[in-house]
């Protein structure tokens, strides 16, 4: 992939901006700030990927098996990540937010998700040292 350069980071900051600012104004137009756990969740989500990616086999081993850390990130990562977007399903269920802030609350969290893993894919360091 091509470095990436100044207009990715602008963009992915626009689309990052354009998240939070979805998730905010679904807390403030309805009065209700309990959609702000889904910023918080869509943040904290790809952390476990991050802590256990390094804890893979050596360079012996092939690429396509990983170990039993590397699929425990995932595990934990894909959970935070559904309960981001059930969060707020189940308080509009149990009347605790309005369906409107709902939706915004999850577009605006897949957007905030969206662009956490595009920077990262965008901005990934290769390891080979023969390129």
């Amino acid at each position: 992939m091509a470095a990436a350069g100044l207009k990715t980071v602008i963009l992915l900051s626009f689309v990052l901006a354009v998240g939070f600012l979805l998730i905010i104004l679904s807390c403030a137009l309805w009065a209700n700030w309990l959609p702000l756990l889904v910023a918080l969740t869509f943040v904290l989500a790809p952390l476990p990927n991050a802590l256990f990616a390094h804890c893979g086999g050596d360079e012996f081993s092939s690429y396509e098996s990983s170990t039993g850390p590397v699929d425990l990130g995932r595990f934990i990562t894909s959970t935070i990540v559904v309960t981001g977007f059930a969060l707020p399903v189940v308080f509009t269920h149990s009347e605790v937010i309005r369906p409107g802030a709902c939706v915004m609350s999850i577009i605006g969290g897949g957007l905030v998700y969206a662009t956490i893993i595009a920077y990262s894919a965008a901005f990934r360091q290769d390891d080979s040292e023969f390129d």
